[in-house]
């Protein structure tokens, strides 16, 4: 991998990442379509992806550090005193604490099989197909469930504990290269009764702990003698990601105050099929 391929990978992290068309999914396919010869099976490219990831997760603390820090606080808080006290931040604590878990033990679970789909764009192009079928269906439903009503849609402090918990393990789809970690868990927040601009925030703070936890296992992989041929490319890389993704966490903020899913359910749709058919009738080999 060459430091403008990994620096170009780096930018399409920080884009991709929060955007919900699959960081995962565009770090495979777009290697395969312009033939860049890099080893996407090996552990170093993984611990590669993972330290664009970690730059990922560094500019969602900064660009949320007042949110993070009432939230950690609260959490502190509450397990000095050992109960709960109703506050907005406590609850979000303890709803990102409920939907982390699930994620977090598929990802110890299905690692090792996960990394065998780096070498294959073919079934990545399929999920892709899959991730903007996922966008689409949540909306119809989303719009199914409030036909006809006519309260507004819930809080983030109003959701229950096991509603927290399924959005988080809707993040488990995204160990799959081609689904959207945002995508899910913002369609699976859609479910919940969320607005989109709710359900978003929520998706964008459930991802830091479960990055920044891949992170730990994964980064110090780099500082090995295998590991230490990308380490520059890794270090910058996670650099520019971070800077990508805190431009692109400003404008979804703003986006989903008043648009939806749809637009990336489309894109998801379009570029999976037409990479499919390349992979599948050999025009790109």
């Amino acid at each position: 991998m060459t430091f403008a391929q990994a620096m170009f990978l780096a930018a399409l992290q920080g884009v991709s990442e929060l955007f919900p068309i699959s960081s995962l999914g565009h770090t495979v396919l777009i290697p395969a379509l312009l033939h860049w010869k890099i080893a996407r099976e090996s552990p170093q490219f993984l611990s590669f992806v993972v330290a664009l990831h970690l730059g990922t997760a560094l500019a969602l603390v900064v660009f949320y550090r007042t949110t993070w820090k009432g939230i950690i606080t609260a959490f502190v808080r509450s397990v000095v005193r050992g109960r709960f006290d109703g506050t907005s931040d406590e609850k979000t604590a303890w709803l990102l604490i409920a939907g982390t878990i699930p994620v977090a033990l598929l990802g110890v679970y299905f690692e090792s099989t996960v990394r065998s789909l780096f070498a294959s764009p073919l079934p990545v192009s399929l999920f892709l197909v899959a991730n903007g079928a996922i966008m689409f269906l949540g909306e119809r439903l989303r719009r199914a469930q409030h036909a006809g009503r006519g309260k507004g849609y819930r809080v983030l402090e109003e959701i229950s504990w096991l509603d927290g918990a399924l959005i988080g393990l809707s993040q488990g789809l995204a160990l799959l290269p081609g689904i959207s970690r945002s995508g899910t868990s913002i369609v699976a927040g859609l479910l919940a009764d969320l607005d989109h601009e709710s359900a978003a925030r929520f998706s964008f703070l459930l991802a830091t702990p479960v990055i920044l936890a891949a992170s730990v296992v994964e980064v110090p992989l780099l500082f090995t003698p295998s590991g230490s041929a990308i380490l520059t490319e890794a270090l910058a890389g996670g650099a520019l990601s971070g800077i990508v993704a805190y431009a692109s966490v400003a404008f979804l903020t703003k986006y989903f105050e008043s648009n939806d899913l749809r637009p990336f359910g489309w894109y998801c749709l379009v570029v999976g099929a037409v990479c499919a058919v390349l992979f599948a009738t050999k025009v790109i080999a």
